[in-house]
């Protein structure tokens, strides 16, 4: 009886102490779920403020949970705890339960690890001890059905180009791997090998992201000094004629957009297409420009074959 009570008792802090970021996220993404059932100082009882927190959490999406809670001021290490015991203790836990674990187990990770770590850095021993506080400690044994995720950050350290990322299909083979887990996907030792794979992905993605970035802005900069001010973007959903100023500043606000979601998602693939506009750009420039020059070479010897006759 005592045990249970205590449990009620924990439940109810962890409620009341979920309940701002809660009620932000509601706010947020305008949710539509009835008016939180208590006074904003009163303690919550567990009941009634667990059938709250379902509701919200049947609303919430996982793109949301990320986009939130890689901007908000309220998403501190404390935070981010008790996010995971709550989707943790769920007794029956859906896709999106997982899902929302996956991310708050990197997002976690992410906040809480060194900064300037390099990849060597983040091997399965380290990725368990930042996640002590939240996973408790263990020791380690890569789960032999888990090995297809290291051939997959090999893979994806190789890439060069954001597009090679989105489309080898590297993505969706670790959601594939998710999916197949089950509930596996809960033993300690696979929460910490995809709580690696999550980070390890993510921080490549954001590498090629802004290396993608910079090459379109780069490339901008070169065409506006050869004299180009519109580009043909069609490929990229732009125009036939799109400013290359008006490219600079979209490119200004992607870096800000993306800093919150890595996928394979329509504004990745803008990107991915506009950097193939510029180069293409680039190229018929320099095509240009070469033609131009053999141009000039032959009206010259033109020019002195007609003085020599």
């Amino acid at each position: 009886m005592m045990e249970s009570e205590h449990s009620s008792e924990d439940r109810a802090t962890l409620f009341q102490a979920l309940h701002p970021v809660y009620a932000a996220l509601v706010r947020e993404f305008v949710i539509d779920v009835p008016a939180w059932p208590f006074e904003a100082n009163s303690p919550a009882e567990s009941g009634e403020a667990e059938a709250w927190f379902s509701r919200v959490d049947a609303e919430i999406q996982v793109h949301q949970m990320r986009q939130f809670l890689q901007t908000s001021p309220l998403a501190g290490e404390p935070v981010l705890r008790s996010l995971l015991e709550h989707h943790r203790r769920k007794p029956v836990k859906s896709a999106a339960d997982r899902d929302k674990i996956d991310f708050l187990l990197v997002q976690y990770f992410s906040f809480c690890a060194p900064s300037g770590l390099d990849e060597s850095d983040v091997d399965l021993e380290f990725v368990a001890q930042v996640l002590e506080p939240v996973l408790g400690e263990q020791k380690i044994e890569y789960p032999e059905w888990l090995a297809p995720i290291e051939n997959v950050i090999q893979s994806a350290l190789e890439c060069r180009r954001l597009s090679e990322l989105l489309h080898s299909g590297m993505l969706e083979q670790g959601r594939k791997l998710k999916t197949q887990a089950g509930d596996r996907f809960y033993d300690p030792a696979a929460m910490v090998a995809f709580a690696r794979f999550g980070f390890m992905i993510r921080r490549i993605f954001f590498r090629l992201m802004h290396d993608d970035l910079n090459a379109i802005q780069d490339g901008l900069r070169e065409l506006e000094r050869r004299g180009v001010s519109t580009i043909d973007c069609r490929r990229a959903q732009f125009s036939a004629e799109e400013p290359t100023a008006r490219l600079r500043m979209i490119c200004q606000s992607w870096k800000v957009m993306f800093h919150a979601e890595y996928s394979s998602g329509h504004p990745l693939r803008m990107l991915v297409d506009l950097r193939a506009a510029v180069d293409d750009a680039l190229a018929g420039a320099e095509g240009g420009g070469i033609r131009k020059k053999a141009r000039a070479a032959a009206a010259s010897v033109e020019s002195g074959t007609g003085k020599n006759q």
